[in-house]
């Protein structure tokens, strides 16, 4: 009977399972999950908050090594956010048109909140990326949340048509990247069934008018062909950095990205 009870004891003052890279952390009271991957270090440390292309997954972005290098020479944390279907829940997307973001906002502020039960978080070094569908969801935390992080990289993906007339949250620092021979998210956005992906330089030219932001000015990309960057004075930043090619995606160019927004905090 002793050791029964000393069982149960164990068994009840046991911390929940773990997760990581290899399973899923469950948020929103297990309706939505996410995954992440940890530098070797025991400080604080940033983090890179990943959104899948369509169809994609966390678990496929935790397949993908050069993510895990990243975050070691950068020394942040790797979360890899999940969709909770195949596409993330955004306005005007073609199965959906008529719903809002507020899911994905709560979903992205539960799985910050997880995070920092897990690790020694620093939410002044959060940093939210995505590629295709994950740069629509980016844009689209930038629009909505950008308080919760230090700055944005959305890769090859704006809104759904129509882009936004404005923003409720401040303007943030912003670095999209995208191909210029891009056929399947071009800079001009192409029509998806009954819906359109946005202009790219539409979101730039509401982004820079919601900051109060200067016309932009060439600085040095070494990944590609050309960035303009609009600097404001106080706050917000946009820089658009193409490169020739198509709907392809390189960390090397998402690392320099982040480079960047951290030395500007």
């Amino acid at each position: 009977m002793r050791l029964i009870l000393t069982l149960l004891v164990g068994l009840l003052a046991a911390p929940a399972l773990a997760c990581g890279p290899d399973s899923d952390c469950t948020v929103l009271d297990g309706t939505r999950t996410y995954r992440y991957y940890m530098p070797d270090t025991d400080a604080s440390v940033g983090a890179i908050f990943h959104a899948h292309g369509y169809r994609g997954s966390a678990d496929g972005a935790m397949n993908n090594q050069a993510f895990f290098a990243m975050a070691d020479r950068l020394n942040m944390a790797f979360i890899a956010m999940n969709a909770d279907a195949e596409d993330w829940n955004l306005a005007h997307r073609p199965r959906e048109p008529e719903q809002d973001e507020a899911r994905e906002y709560a979903y992205v502020a539960a799985v910050i909140e997880d995070v920092a039960t897990r690790i020694d978080l620093d939410r002044d070094r959060l940093i939210a990326t995505g590629f295709s569908a994950g740069g629509m969801m980016t844009w689209t935390l930038a629009c909505g949340m950008s308080d919760a992080f230090a700055g944005f990289v959305p890769y090859s993906g704006t809104f759904w048509a129509p882009v936004p007339e404005t923003c409720p949250t401040p303007p943030a620092l912003l670095i999209h990247i995208h191909g210029l021979q891009d056929e399947v998210v071009p800079l001009e956005g192409r029509a998806i069934g009954r819906t359109r992906q946005g202009n790219v330089m539409q979101a730039f030219q509401m982004y820079a008018a919601h900051g109060g932001l200067p016309a932009p000015e060439p600085i040095d990309f070494p990944h590609g062909e050309a960035c303009m960057v609009s600097m404001g004075e106080t706050e917000g930043a946009l820089a658009l950095c193409l490169f020739d090619g198509g709907h392809s995606y390189s960390t090397t160019r998402v690392e320099w990205a982040i480079e960047q927004i951290l030395s500007a905090l």
